[in-house]
């Protein structure tokens, strides 16, 4: 579990983060959404460590982040796994290779016990074996991005982290690469911090959603509790496109045991 309490981060006097207090709940997809400038980037590199907040605890299964020495966070870094936007794979070295090398570079494991680890990340990521020898640039996007979350669980990680994971995949692939982050971390009970964009996403795999608003953490909950939010900028991000309207005023029609003004025909005020 991450507990976040009254985190604040400046940059040149001007706060981005305001004062953030939520938690992310270990064997769950938590997602991070909210509009471009909202400061969900800033926040997922203050969570790694990439920026040193101003103020308030970011807390490891109670280890306080910001207070860590350098070995300490050193050693909080080798439970955590990085899916980055671009996957960032080495396009000089084989997809096996790319794999291997947080166990070269973290672990005492022998060359074949690296090798034959690797081959198993590999193997959950549902990538064929006739990848493995290729480099990055003779594989597809979504082959790249199964390769670059078989590196991100390589070292067995207590918490993962996942920038734009979709970023230039199609929607079926998107799809696949959804399901196979939340098998993944159901399966390894990984603490697994999403930040993404895809409100197919959020709706597919949002067991655990912070919605950020100009710096504050203004709403939490599961994507089936968005349905029914009262929060007037949560509904306005979540159900801009057409497409969501509808599927909102669907879900209004199938459940309205949870929409009581619906029992005389009305929507509810939130039903955008």
């Amino acid at each position: 579990m991450i507990d976040l309490q009254d985190v604040h981060k400046s940059f040149d006097g001007v706060e981005i983060l305001k004062g953030i207090t939520t938690r992310f709940f270990p064997g769950k997809t938590n997602l991070i959404i909210g509009q471009s400038g909202s400061g969900k980037t800033v926040l997922m590199k203050s969570l790694i460590g990439l920026h040193r907040i101003n103020k308030g605890k970011i807390l490891y299964d109670g280890r306080n982040l910001p207070r860590m020495r350098f070995k300490q966070l050193r050693n909080l870094r080798r439970e955590m796994g990085m899916l980055f936007q671009g996957s960032a794979l080495f396009d000089f070295m084989s997809v096996l290779e790319n794999v291997m090398y947080p166990l070269e570079m973290f672990s005492s494991m022998t060359r074949k016990e690296m090798e034959d680890r690797a081959r198993y990340c590999l193997g959950r990521v549902n990538l064929p074996e006739r990848s493995f020898a290729l480099h990055p640039s003779e594989i597809s996007g979504g082959m790249q991005k199964r390769a670059a979350i078989a590196r991100a669980i390589v070292l067995n990680p207590r918490y993962l982290f996942c920038d734009e994971p979709n970023s230039g995949l199609d929607p079926v692939s998107s799809l696949v690469i959804d399901r196979l982050i939340k098998s993944i971390t159901e399966e390894y009970n990984i603490t697994t911090i999403v930040n993404t964009h895809d409100m197919n996403s959020v709706m597919e795999i949002g067991d655990n959603i912070v919605f950020i608003k100009k710096g504050y953490a203004t709403w939490q909950g599961s994507r089936q509790e968005l349905f029914t939010s009262e929060n007037q900028d949560l509904n306005e991000f979540i159900f801009a496109s057409g497409l969501f309207k509808d599927l909102k005023k669907a879900h209004v029609v199938l459940h309205p045991e949870l929409y009581p003004s619906s029992q005389t025909g009305a929507m509810p005020s939130d039903a955008v």
